[in-house]
């Protein structure tokens, strides 16, 4: 597969981004659902800002390359601690339903 150039161009109020401390993924057949949201100590409810749809291909691709970034983020600044004080995960969920 030749490499193609693409350009890839981004509003302003997108590079901005959305600060998200909370992570849901469920999927079905055909698709990933990504959820990012914020918790906020001592408030039950989540905020959802942003929820990403994929299909299982690119949900693959995805996690392959977040792996890279990971490994090489650790290689350069240390191990990322997932694990709070309290020994439980930080905000992110598998939810790993069928919908």
């Amino acid at each position: 597969m030749q490499n193609k150039k693409i350009n890839i161009k981004i509003d302003e109020k997108t590079a901005e981004g959305i600060y998200s401390n909370f992570m849901l993924s469920t999927f079905s057949g055909s698709e990933f659902i990504l959820d990012f949201g914020r918790i906020v100590p001592g408030v039950k409810d989540v905020k959802i800002y942003g929820r990403i749809l994929t299909n299982p291909h690119h949900a693959k691709q995805f996690l392959k390359v977040l792996q890279q970034n990971i490994e090489s983020y650790e290689k350069k600044f240390g191990e990322i601690k997932t694990i709070n004080q309290d020994g439980n995960p930080i905000g992110f969920t598998t939810d790993g339903q069928n919908s």
